[in-house]
């Protein structure tokens, strides 16, 4: 359903709020031609009604040559800015930018970052952003998640369908997204709720099985029927199944790199006004996915680049799979059981 100009601005100044923007900071929001103009357009009237200094900063679409999906995670890492020195100076001056672009997982996101900048990612539909509008109580369940995944030396997950799996971690940074870009140098996305990790290089081992209606992103759509994954020593080294493992097969094959096989970030989701179902309810094209991403209780694991933490794997092809039904457990203790998140208080 569509979201009025009024509501949409209204939510936009109550998220700034809660980044902490504030009147006379340097505030740039960057579009490209296949940006949302009312997302755009209704951040730029919030944000000057409260008294930052906004900057429109447009750059033309690419990379849609290369990719073989119409979806901005398809084919990530390379933006419009690598070669363009005056678009990424007004960046890095910037104290704030709106990123309706997805500059996700490029260089160039880690140079602005580095300057202090805050950077909030907004791709999702108006109605999608304001049904998981961020709250408090969304960061503090996400930080209380990182605290946990922070101090674990090994994650567990295992389900009844047959997943198996573990990881030594410590290597890398925990990722915290619950939408708010509110300190400096932090990148969030509006709308997100969820904490993850990387494995300990090496480390990763065991059987994933996606069961029939888990998510495969970023194709945005639910598995047909089973497909194991095997890893060994932090990489897929077989995907069994039908109709759908060939079609995962296929396409990271097309990206000719073995990185593209190597496993991601691992982790659970957490916001309750997050629904496995929107996928099959909504447009898949006019969305990221991040319902299926975010949905409380999901084990949300990745395969692909790990340069967001620091790492060199800089590779476009980047899966998202969001399972339902498994037991997650960090040195024993459980954070998921059976796709439901474990209150603090049975822990």
């Amino acid at each position: 359903m569509a979201i009025s100009d009024a509501a949409l601005m209204m939510a936009w100044k109550e998220v700034l709020a809660m980044c902490n923007l504030k009147a006379g900071e340097q505030l740039t929001i960057l579009t490209s031609d296949d940006s949302n103009q009312q997302i755009a357009g209704m951040a730029r009237l919030a944000a000057a009604d409260m008294g930052a200094v906004v900057t429109n900063l447009n750059l033309a679409p690419m990379n849609g040559e290369k990719a073989i999906s119409r979806d901005k995670s398809g084919y990530i890492g390379k933006t419009a800015l690598e070669h363009n020195k005056a678009a990424l100076a007004c960046l890095k001056a910037s104290d704030f930018v709106i990123d309706t672009l997805q500059l996700l997982f490029s260089k160039e996101q880690e140079e602005i970052l580095k300057t202090g900048a805050r950077m909030l990612l907004a791709v999702e539909p108006p109605e999608i952003m304001l049904r998981m509008l961020p709250k408090p109580e969304d960061k503090a369940r996400v930080l209380a998640g990182a605290k946990k995944l922070g101090a674990a030396k090994k994650m567990t997950v295992t389900s009844k369908a047959g997943t198996d799996f573990e990881c030594d971690l410590g290597q890398y940074p925990v990722l915290t997204q619950y939408g708010l870009a509110d300190e400096p140098g932090r990148w969030d996305h509006w709308p997100s709720c969820f904490v993850a990790t990387w494995p300990t290089e090496k480390t990763a081992n065991g059987t994933i099985v996606i069961e029939e209606g888990d998510i495969l992103l970023p194709m945005k759509m639910y598995a047909r029927s089973p497909v194991t994954f095997t890893v060994e020593n932090g990489y897929v080294t077989k995907i069994d199944g039908g109709f759908d493992a060939e079609f995962l097969r296929r396409f990271m094959d097309s990206f000719d790199d073995p990185e593209a096989y190597a496993m991601a970030h691992v982790g659970w989701g957490l916001h309750t006004r997050a629904h496995w179902t929107v996928l099959g309810l909504t447009n898949p094209e006019a969305q990221l996915g991040m319902d299926a991403r975010s949905f409380a209780g999901n084990f949300l694991f990745s395969t692909g680049p790990n340069t967001e933490a620091g790492g060199t794997r800089d590779v476009p092809c980047h899966l998202d799979i969001p399972l339902r039904n498994c037991s997650l457990s960090l040195d024993g203790e459980a954070m998921t059981k059976d796709g439901k998140v474990v209150p603090a208080d049975q822990r």
